[in-house]
């Protein structure tokens, strides 16, 4: 009977014990979060008739200090805050870049970000590869924005506000992209949103310099106050438009896993043979050629060998392709299939299933551990495009989120 009570000391004990020992990490990390929201309006763009507006709006509304960003979302929407259809106004895309200004500095309005002081300006890129200003943005869509699911899963989260490395005197900016075009009575709908050169009447690149050549379409000859032809005698009004978007978070703590924002190109031609390293050239657009053939049907297929260099576990996954994209698929170096990404096309009229518009993208969600990339793996994004006509200034895209630990 001694013995009988002894034990039962013994395991009271221990329960005891168990209860008063701080939580593990583990365990923290699997708590619930109290997640918070933001909703912002960027600043007024006005639009007309066939007009291309791609402003830069510099220091916007963004949450404050040190926290772990669980989503993005945004969609173009009117004065009175209705959303805009994509048959009237095409958004081309949005992007959001991280930066740290010199406080007390004041951006020059419309200035592009390679035009700002580089002693006041210091810009904060994404994890990925490109090089010379490219795909550097934290978040972006296109025409898909309202229904491509964005949120970062579970306990993780894109660290910001930390404010380590920030220099003396500086602070933490966010600036916005916004490309849309209004499309109301154009002569030709997918030429304008191709941005098709002969569209908008365009011949020379912003600088004053003849377009390359064979360069048929694309963001050149799409600028900032561009417009694209119009039917003859069709007169429209003038509408103020706004970017509205919406920011979660969570406060950070030891309980957020890191991830990094990765944007793999499919026009990456990576020069293994550079004095320091690989160099990455992203073109960012490309062209698909009118082409059918008894092999491939009608189908363009654009790849690119791209080399991480660390690697982690792939917790998000999403292509970005335009009107005619088919598909795309990121595959490790033996050939898995890490994550496939298809455009979704609507079929009404209504805003977020406009007939014949990418809509939403698929996006993959990997069960934590289960797709993992090895440091120095050499991963191919694959971008599919159907040919049976000229699509120009395309894209393929892939952004992936990617935590080192579990």
């Amino acid at each position: 009977m001694a013995r009988c009570f002894q034990g039962w000391v013994f395991l009271l004990a221990v329960l005891v014990l168990a209860l008063s020992t701080p939580c593990s990490h583990a365990h923290l990390k699997h708590k619930k979060f109290k997640t918070k929201t933001g909703v912002y309006l960027s600043p007024k763009f006005v639009l007309e008739p066939g007009l291309s507006s791609s402003k830069y709006f510099y220091n916007v509304h963004f949450p404050k200090g040190h926290i772990a960003l669980k989503n993005f979302n945004a969609e173009v929407i009117d004065e009175e805050g209705n959303s805009s259809p994509l048959h009237e106004v095409y958004v081309h895309h949005w992007i959001v870049e991280r930066y740290y200004a010199r406080k007390g500095y004041v951006e020059p309005e419309q200035q592009l970000p390679q035009q700002l002081s580089e002693s006041d300006v210091i810009w904060l890129r994404n994890s990925g590869m490109c090089q010379n200003g490219a795909l550097g943005q934290y978040f972006g869509l296109g025409s898909e924005t309202r229904k491509t699911a964005t949120d970062v899963p579970g306990h993780y989260g894109i660290e910001v506000g930390d404010g380590e490395g920030v220099p003396d005197g500086f602070e933490e900016r966010w600036m916005l992209n916004v490309h849309a075009i209004d499309t109301r009575g154009v002569e030709y709908d997918l030429g304008c949103t191709e941005c098709r050169c002969d569209m908008y009447n365009v011949s020379r690149d912003q600088s004053g310099q003849p377009l390359p050549a064979g360069y048929t379409g694309g963001l050149t000859c799409c600028p900032d106050g561009a417009k694209c032809r119009l039917k003859q005698g069709f007169d429209g009004e003038k509408k103020n438009h706004y970017l509205r978007y919406t920011v979660k978070w969570v406060d950070w703590s030891e309980s957020v896993v890191p991830v990094k924002v990765y944007i793999l190109d499919v026009t990456d031609r990576m020069n293994h043979s550079a004095p320091t390293g690989a160099k990455h050239n992203c073109l960012v657009e490309y062209d698909v050629e009118k082409s059918c053939n008894a092999t491939n049907g009608c189908l363009d297929n654009k790849w690119a060998k791209i080399t991480m260099p660390t690697g982690g576990h792939v917790i998000y996954g999403v292509a970005h392709l335009h009107r005619g994209g088919l598909g795309s698929t990121l595959h490790g170096e033996d050939g898995r299939v890490l994550c496939s990404s298809t455009p979704i096309y609507g079929k009404g009229k209504e805003a977020g299933n406009e007939a014949g518009y990418v809509v939403a993208m698929t996006t993959c969600y990997p069960w934590p551990g289960s797709v993992k990339i090895k440091d120095g793996e050499t991963l191919t994004v694959v971008s599919n495009y159907e040919s049976t006509q000229l699509h120009s200034g395309v894209m393929g895209l892939f952004y992936i989120l990617v935590a080192e630990t579990l």
